[in-house]
C-alpha cells in the first residue's frame, strides 16, 4: 500500500501504519525521523509528548514506541483521525490519545505542560509562528521542553518566542527541520 509508513525505532520498530490520501499530508521521512530521534535521544522514557498537525501520526507513534509515557496527537482532518485511531488499535497503543480538533482551538483550551512538542503544519499557510506563540503563552510547555518544527526549507523562523534557543537545524529536499529548547 502506498499510504503507509514504517516506525523505525523502539517497541514497534518495523511496524507499518496507514494513513489516508489527503492534500498536504506528508509523513516525516525515515531519514528525518532518524535524525530527529538522535537529537532527542533514542529513548523518551517517561516523557509527555504533543504532536500538533498529527497527519499520519508517525512522529507521535515513534515517540510512544520509544517509551514516552503519554502522547497526545491533535489533527482536525476526520479521515486522518479515523486512521490514527485504527493505528492505535493495531498497535495496542494505550498511551496514545487522539484529539480531533483544530489546533488553534485546542491550544486555546485548558493546558498541560509537555516535555516534547512536534509541530508539522501544512506548508505555505503561516501556521508555525502563531502555534508557537500559543504554546508559550498558554502554558503548554514544561520548563525545559524541546520543540520540533518542520517547515518549508526557506522559511525563516524569526518570530518564535525569545526564550526558545535553536538546538539543531537541517534540510532534506524542500523541508527544513529544527529542534528548539526552552
Amino acid at each position: 500500500m502506498k499510504n503507509e509508513v514504517r516506525i523505525i525505532g523502539g517497541t514497534w520498530r518495523s511496524r507499518k501504519i496507514r494513513f489516508p490520501d489527503s492534500p498536504g499530508l506528508r509523513p516525516t521521512p525515515d531519514r528525518v525521523r532518524e535524525t530527529l530521534f538522535n537529537w532527542l535521544g533514542q529513548e523518551l522514557d517517561g516523557l509527555v509528548c504533543l504532536n500538533l498537525y498529527a497527519g499520519s501520526g508517525v512522529l507521535g507513534f515513534e515517540a510512544a514506541s520509544r517509551g514516552a509515557k503519554r502522547v497526545v496527537q491533535v489533527e482536525r482532518n476526520p479521515e486522518a483521525c479515523f486512521a490514527l485511531k485504527q493505528n492505535c488499535a493495531l498497535l495496542n497503543a494505550l498511551t496514545v490519545q487522539i484529539v480531533t480538533m483544530d489546533i488553534a482551538r485546542f491550544l486555546a483550551g485548558p493546558s498541560e505542560a509537555f516535555d516534547v512538542v512536534f509541530i508539522d503544519p501544512p506548508f505555505e499557510q503561516g501556521l508555525v509562528e502563531p502555534c508557537c506563540r500559543l504554546l508559550e503563552e498558554k502554558g503548554w510547555l514544561a520548563p525545559h521542553a524541546r520543540i520540533y518544527i518542520e517547515a518549508e526549507k526557506d522559511k525563516l523562523l524569526d518570530r518564535l518566542p525569545e526564550n526558545w534557543k535553536s538546538h539543531r537545524n537541517k534540510q532534506a529536499g524542500g523541508v527544513g527541520y529544527h529542534l528548539y529548547t526552552r
